[in-house]
């Protein structure tokens, strides 16, 4: 099926509000979901036969930044037996402050097995519940880590459990970045592979 023709086939199981937004000036079209519809709009992709989005390709959050005060959630489904491609997202308020409830999207955990750990790692890194998650905790970060680092407000901590987290001077010496590294340690055979110092 193309992009227009699933979206008149969740136009016409969910009605028109059931879709906010539809992008098609991108590389990827994609529909922008209102938010409480999305579990049963995904399960009418995976379960029915004119469809059958079988696969969830990968789930991605993304943090629009404090100036927007929104955040999203993007779905890349699959059909393996029709190779056909759908995209959908749902946006959500932005929380300000560590006081305020964090955004909330449902999960699809119990569509696709798959959604499962994604979502734990949406939450871990960005701070978007996935409400009605069987197991929804930190999957990346410890349990006790303070804020999202992927967010794009996150203040890095100092120290976790007296251990200093910031590493001073970590990328001059690395070669990460192509630095020049002077040869500090007893030659090897493989020493002269290595950039030196003009």
């Amino acid at each position: 099926m193309l992009f227009e023709e699933l979206r008149d086939f969740i136009v016409a199981q969910f009605g028109e509000e059931s879709i906010l937004a539809t992008r098609t000036d991108n590389q990827q079209p994609y529909l922008v979901l209102a938010t409480e519809r999305l579990p049963d709009i995904c399960l009418a992709l995976h379960d029915n036969a004119q469809t059958y989005f079988d696969f969830l390709s990968c789930l991605t959050g993304l943090d629009n930044g404090p100036e927007a005060g929104t955040m999203e959630v993007a779905y890349n489904l699959y059909s393996i037996p029709y190779d056909h491609h759908l995209m959908l997202k749902v946006q959500v308020p932005r929380n300000t402050t560590p006081e305020q409830l964090m955004p909330q999207v449902p999960t699809v955990s119990h569509i696709w097995r798959t959604a499962d750990w994604h979502e734990r790692e949406v939450f871990d890194l960005l701070g978007i519940y996935f409400k009605d998650h069987p197991d929804m905790r930190r999957i990346l970060c410890a349990a006790d880590w303070e804020g999202h680092p992927l967010r794009k407000d996150y203040q890095l901590q100092n120290y976790y459990h007296g251990i200093k987290v910031p590493f001073d001077r970590h990328n001059e010496f690395n070669g990460f970045k192509g630095e020049l590294r002077e040869l500090t340690t007893t030659p090897t055979p493989f020493s002269d592979k290595r950039e030196k110092p003009e």
